[in-house]
């Protein structure tokens, strides 16, 4: 079933979103030659898939359209088809996996945009303890713990600090974000590989490297984001798939990463509720129908407005 919503915008000007109640009317349009799908909150909770989150990939995959993955994870984009593999998906339904992760290594190797091949090889690594740090194997970066001695911070997570040999020193965020402080004062910028804000984890909210990001930016400090809702992650992903904007939507759960980096590169998207807003929207299981007026105030809050609304992934 399909409903419509006019949602105004700052603009003043009326924009409309569909309400669906699965995907196979909008996939069997075969508008869409390429889906990109975000992971968490969409797919899995991190834990495990959510339900009918396997089938609904095979019945879009049987229309014949592209399916890549385009999330904020601060991991190589392997490590992520790993992930979603180990959880039970058919790794061959995805054309690929496009991550801000992967990305950021991608520019710190290359060093061909001038931002980047100015950025320098000392840096402040904030990493994950925990979920596994991150490894900057064939970077040429020296890690440092000293703020004197760092030309720039490299955000990958929130748990730790990255040492010289390489085993990440556990902190509380408020430490970190002191190092940041100082860091700040010195002037030097972050690139944050994993921009997102929070994420879901087996229902529960974890803060994410943009968090942190974003008070780097309240201190003053300069940051390249690298993933969405920044044009460079879609850009990525159309040139996997060899299409453009006209041919491709976005699916996810977040409205200041997924819709709006999907309103930012002109491209349609798909709102899944039941993620990262699930609390805000005043939803408590799986697949509950959010309240079309909760999600135009979330919507405007947040300026960021889908052309879909879809309480899960599902067909």
């Amino acid at each position: 079933m399909l409903s419509k919503c006019s949602v105004p915008s700052l603009q003043n000007q009326p924009i409309q979103f569909q309400s669906l109640n699965g995907l196979r009317q909008l996939a069997e349009t075969h508008r869409f030659k390429v889906w990109l799908l975000d992971q968490f909150g969409v797919l899995h909770d991190g834990k495990q898939p959510y339900p009918s989150a396997i089938s609904t990939l095979e019945s879009i995959a049987k229309t014949g359209a592209k399916m890549v993955i385009i999330s904020n994870s601060s991991r190589r984009a392997s490590v992520t088809i790993e992930k979603v593999k180990s959880l039970g998906f058919d790794a061959s339904l995805f054309l690929g996996a496009i991550t801000s992760g992967e990305l950021t290594h991608q520019y710190l190797l290359r060093r061909d945009d001038p931002w980047f091949a100015a950025l320098g090889r000392s840096c402040i690594h904030l990493t994950w303890s925990g979920r596994g740090a991150i490894s900057l194997d064939g970077l040429d970066l020296q890690v440092v713990e000293n703020v004197e001695e760092a030309e720039f911070v490299l955000a990958h997570g929130t748990e730790a600090l990255g040492t010289r040999n390489g085993n990440p020193r556990s902190m509380k965020l408020e430490d970190l974000e002191r190092i940041l402080e100082l860091c700040a004062a010195k002037g030097i910028p972050m690139v944050v590989a994993n921009p997102d804000y929070v994420t879901v984890e087996a229902r529960d909210l974890r803060v994410m490297p943009g968090t942190l990001a974003a008070k780097y930016e309240k201190l003053g400090g300069e940051v390249k984001w690298m993933g969405k809702p920044d044009e460079i992650i879609y850009k990525s992903a159309m040139a996997m798939a060899g299409t453009d904007v006209s041919d491709c939507i976005a699916v996810g759960d977040s409205l200041h990463h997924d819709i709006k980096g999907a309103n930012a590169a002109g491209m349609e998207s798909v709102f899944i509720t039941g993620g990262i807003h699930a609390t805000e929207l005043g939803l408590h299981g799986f697949g509950e129908v959010a309240n079309s007026s909760s999600v135009q105030s979330l919507a405007m809050k947040y300026d960021a407005y889908p052309s879909y609304v879809l309480p899960a992934f599902t067909w």
